[in-house]
């Protein structure tokens, strides 16, 4: 396991972020001054336009370079690589104006007016044909330059079109993908069902907000369409770099769990995997470790779309955000504390949104290393100046990853098809926070959880937890099935197996496609509690673990009953089972039970596993990135408290501490031993 350098140009990890120097071009001295704060503050990268397309071709046709190529010569005389986006997140006024059919319409059937961002049509051919001219130009203009290290596609793709061209897209996609049988896609989407058959593809529209909006499969397979239609579009811009500089890497910026796109279609088309973390730290609905753990299963998710590789932390707030429904200060020690959180979990770099804050528009008080002020005299610049310092000192770490034993299955799909499923109350289904209470039960055992789709390869895993799976696609079931028969120990819940990947029901019992067989239990019913509504499950060993929200009443087959329900007319009846299936154990938890429940069944899977767990005081975490020779584990008290954490040896890479047994903690801080 060879490390991974993403950008050895610059000799380690990477500190940077957003520079918007278009918003200040008559401003010659601030230009001047912000090359010399970057270096004051450890910056060695910078993002350069994301949103300056209406400055390199202000009308059509007459394009203006002179500026950028300006910028990148003196970053890079100073040390500062450029990452280059391409324009397409933001139109300019003529384009709009001259081709209306480049504006999204809306899911009423209405045309946009110009304005705002990421608002184009993903399918319009002159749109396209626009966004190749620009890209081209570039590439002219600075697509050899030295300090160019890495191509930045478009920025946060995301949206929705109902055009007509789009239409016509969407009538084709599902033609392909029904063999051009309207009666199969009639079956498939079970359309009988309030006489919905249609006669022929030209008849189906997408899911309008004032139209057809009652066939599962209809609404599934538009997402799955914006995803191709939004990774066609992206591939478009990707063919461009790709033949014309095919040495520098390219990436675009996802976002969180992003509702609108299956971010693992797109992953396959790019070099590296970046992401924009935002949390919204210091708020009233959850203590702050859960938000960092929270923000912890986000990185997850990004590393293991490429877990061979790092990731890369694209944008980070540095103070607030402007967006947020309360836009909260960073309170001192956490961006410090947040930003090596993203390096214990396996990126490579340290970014933000943005350098300098702009004096106007809708992100004047978006949060940004420099202040309207103007100078390193504040909090926010000190504490960016240190993570710059620290990253230095971990430089290291560059190009190690996280190999994991242990993995919880998140998938687009699912979530697509539990949002739109009708069998649950609708405000308490909560599929993410399902899956990130999982992982964060998971990392409180002390070891590094991936977040997988049930496509990839289960071969690196000992342990595999599966909330919620709801649909099973093609071969899945099979592939969970010789998981466990290997010797693998498998978890799953409620509502699993429910549906095909058309939103069909299985038949014969859930959970469907033979899984029935694997855990040795059907599910009869599925009961929705209200909040005031009390159930407990009584472990044979003498555990009790609360029930909210969900309930199944199981049918027995050849499974070993674990827990049993208190109360209620399912009282007495398994909750939660084991069969051994193979070599393995396949675990099924029929209830939603608390997190003290939960994490006594996945301490007993991490025994059987022979995973080493280790004991963590509430709120740390504990992350390790290694390569062939090198091990880094990184303590993070995410918590307002001093905690110790025992039998923990070696010098702090960050403080050059040595800790011999038990290490303290302050709050907020992070320790880094090699």
């Amino acid at each position: 396991m060879e490390k991974k350098i993403l950008f050895p140009q610059l000799g380690g990890l990477m500190h940077g972020g957003d520079y918007n120097p278009e918003q200040w071009l008559d401003r010659p001295d601030i230009l001047k001054e912000d090359i010399r704060l970057m270096k004051e503050a450890g910056m060695n990268c910078a993002t350069l336009g994301v949103f300056a397309w209406s400055t390199y071709e202000p009308r059509e046709g007459e394009f203006h370079f002179e500026w950028l190529k300006d910028i990148m010569d003196r970053l890079y005389e100073n040390g500062i690589y450029t990452i280059l986006a391409t324009p397409s997140g933001a139109r300019p006024a003529w384009l709009d104006e001259k081709y209306p059919e480049s504006m999204r319409v809306d899911s009423y059937g209405v045309r946009a007016h110009h304005g705002v961002r990421h608002n184009h049509c993903m399918s319009a051919p002159i749109y396209r044909e626009k966004v190749s001219v620009i890209i081209n130009k570039m590439i002219d203009e600075v697509g050899s330059h030295p300090g160019l290290l890495m191509w930045h596609i478009s920025n946060e793709f995301g949206g929705e079109c109902f055009c007509p061209h789009c239409v016509a897209r969407f009538q084709n996609y599902l033609a392909e993908k029904f063999d051009h049988d309207i009666d199969k896609l009639n079956h498939d989407w079970w359309t009988v069902f309030w006489s919905h058959n249609y006669n022929d593809f030209s008849q189906i529209e997408p899911p309008y907000n004032n139209g057809e909006s009652s066939i599962m499969g209809l609404n599934l397979e538009w997402k799955r369409f914006t995803t191709w239609s939004m990774n066609d579009y992206m591939k478009s811009e990707i063919a461009i770099l790709r033949e014309r500089t095919p040495e520098i890497p390219i990436t675009t910026n996802f976002m969180k769990l992003y509702d609108g796109l299956d971010y693992r279609i797109m992953a396959k088309e790019l070099d590296v995997i970046s992401w924009d973390s935002y949390p919204r730290f210091h708020n009233d609905e959850e203590s702050f470790s859960d938000t960092l753990a929270e923000n912890a299963f986000d990185h997850a998710v990004m590393r293991s779309m490429k877990k061979n590789q790092p990731f890369m932390l694209m944008e980070s707030a540095p103070g607030l955000v402007n967006w947020h429904g309360y836009n909260k200060m960073k309170r001192p020690g956490v961006h410090k504390l947040a930003s090596l959180q993203a390096v214990a979990l396996g990126s490579d770099t340290v970014q933000y949104f943005q350098w300098r804050k702009g004096r106007g528009s809708s992100e004047q008080y978006h949060g940004a290393v420099l202040d309207h002020l103007g100078t390193s005299n504040t909090r926010v610049f000190r504490e960016v100046a240190e993570v710059g310092r620290d990253l230095k000192k971990l430089s290291d770490v560059c190009g190690t990853i996280i190999k994991s034993k242990v993995a919880v299955i998140f998938d687009w799909d699912t979530m697509w098809a539990i949002e739109d499923m009708r069998g649950m109350a609708q405000e308490t289904k909560n599929y993410p926070k399902t899956c990130i209470a999982t992982y964060r039960n998971l990392m409180e055992l002390g070891v590094d959880v991936d977040v997988i789709a049930c496509e990839d390869s289960f071969a690196d895993y000992k342990v595999i937890v599966a909330p919620m799976l709801y649909m099973l696609k093609p071969q899945i079931a099979d592939r969970l099935k010789s998981f466990v028969n290997d010797g693998g120990q498998l978890l799953a819940t409620y509502v699993t197996g429910y549906v095909d990947e058309n939103q069909l029901n299985f038949l014969g019992g859930f959970p469907g496609d033979g899984l029935k067989d694997l855990f040795g239990v059907i599910s009869e019913e599925l009961d929705t509690l209200y909040p005031a509504d009390c159930n407990q499950v009584n472990f044979v060993d003498g555990l009790t673990g609360q029930v909210h929200d969900y309930a199944e009443v199981l049918r027995i087959a050849d499974a070993e009953t674990l827990g049993t329900y208190q109360d209620d007319y399912y009282a007495g009846t398994p909750a939660v089972t084991k069969k051994v299936y193979g070599k393995g154990n396949a675990y099924y938890v029929a209830a939603r039970l608390d997190d003290a429940a939960m994490k006594h069944l996945f301490a007993q899977m991490l025994t059987n596993a022979d995973v080493a767990m280790r004991r963590l005081p509430k709120g740390v975490e504990c992350h390790t990135r290694q390569s062939d020779n090198q091990c880094y584990t990184f303590y993070l008290n995410c918590t307002q408290e001093t905690q110790t954490v025992e039998d923990v040896h070696g010098t702090d890479l960050l403080t050059g501490t040595v800790i011999n047994g038990v290490l303290t903690m302050d709050k907020y801080q992070v320790v880094v031993l090699a």
